[in-house]
């Protein structure tokens, strides 16, 4: 059985997620835990944050065992971005990105 959750909106390029979230992918989903309190990342709480309300999803809606789930997917997609604009010369203006991205994380129970 698979159980999800995701993060929407999280303000950081998905680009940065990337990186933290393909550490987890596969693994188990205690130890992924684990891993995850030692990455010196900001993304890496959000991702922790993330896989630990999959883990209560399985736990409370699904009756699953934590012991037995495993990381089945875990990808990081671009959300919308806000633009802003900073005042360059002559009048101009220069376009700023702020970018965001939705944190998917899939578990399950099967080896």
């Amino acid at each position: 059985m698979e159980v999800h959750a995701i993060y929407k909106r999280f303000r950081m390029p998905a680009q940065k997620v990337r990186e933290v979230v393909r550490q987890i992918q596969g693994m188990n989903a205690q130890h992924a835990l684990a891993v995850l309190k030692f990455v010196p990342r900001k993304s890496a709480r959000a991702v922790a944050k993330t896989l630990q309300s999959a883990i209560a999803n399985a736990e409370n809606n699904s009756k699953l065992k934590p012991e037995s789930l495993r990381v089945k997917l875990a990808v990081a997609q671009t959300a919308g971005s806000m633009k802003r604009f900073v005042p360059k010369a002559r009048g101009s203006a220069g376009p700023i990105l702020k970018r965001s991205c939705h944190i998917k994380i899939v578990l399950t129970d099967q080896p």
